[in-house]
């Protein structure tokens, strides 16, 4: 594994190479949805705005799910380089959606199925850099013939597990095809606008629900990891917006 690559005196941590390789992916779906939606918005604030918020979102998130140890000595950790909740990212990146709507005056639903394809990319594409930089969000040790193990990582274990960011990658390319394909076919049948967000907010649920079952985080609900309890909201609330676009008058539908 390598966390880090020097150049020189210059020393770049490769997820945060990864996690700006996914921002790039997520600029160039958002920008050819945009263009076949014949949107005028500027993808790269998009992107850039919503990444940054997504990123603090994450990174709140992460921090807060231990209150205790991040107040008793928050500065260091509230800058620190490792620790990344994936809800946090999209309730961050939601929020920066919703001020961008308003801003590009752009139906809220509408901006929200534009960056659905682009945020299952850049996640699946950041993922990578959490293999690379063995930052510990790896799986139980297994004996399949594509274990691996992070003796040099950031989290080390030498133990052959789960290599579970290849497992969410993939997974996310997966995503992405299928919400590119579906937001096609609403705009062709001129569908109402959310359908795309709907099944991100149900097929990204339940992606992360299945992984985290040999991933090894801790177990707090009923069982269930942080991010399982959130994967489940994830996908009642995509469920409920489908249901409601589908059960809505047409004439109240808005495209």
């Amino acid at each position: 594994m390598y966390p880090f690559i020097h150049l020189g005196p210059v020393t770049l941590g490769t997820y945060g190479i990864m996690v700006a390789s996914g921002l790039i992916c997520g600029f160039l779906v958002m920008r050819a949805d945009l263009a076949r939606r014949r949107l005028t918005a500027d993808a790269e604030s998009i992107i850039g705005i919503t990444g940054l918020a997504g990123l603090a979102g994450a990174r709140l998130y992460h921090l807060l799910q231990s209150p205790v140890e991040f107040f008793a000595n928050p500065w260091p950790l509230l800058f620190s380089t490792m620790g990344f909740a994936w809800f946090g990212a999209v309730i961050g990146g939601f929020v920066a959606l919703v001020l961008l709507a308003r801003s590009y005056r752009m139906k809220m639903l509408l901006m929200l199925d534009v960056a659905s394809p682009a945020a299952a990319i850049g996640y699946g594409v950041g993922r990578i850099g959490c293999l690379i930089s063995g930052d510990g969000d790896y799986g139980v040790p297994t004996s399949l013939p594509w274990g691996m193990s992070f003796p040099n990582g950031l989290v080390p274990t030498t133990d052959r597990v789960h290599p579970t960011p290849i497992y969410e990658f993939l997974g996310a390319l997966l995503i992405a095809w299928i919400l590119w394909r579906i937001g096609g076919r609403a705009l062709a049948a001129a569908r109402p606008a959310g359908v795309v967000f709907g099944w991100y907010l149900i097929l990204t649920g339940v992606a992360r629900f299945l992984v985290e079952f040999i991933r090894i985080n801790p177990r707090i609900f009923f069982g269930l990891t942080n991010a399982q309890t959130a994967s489940v909201v994830s996908v009642f609330v995509g469920a409920f917006l489908l249901f409601s676009l589908v059960s809505r008058p047409r004439s109240a539908r808005a495209v």
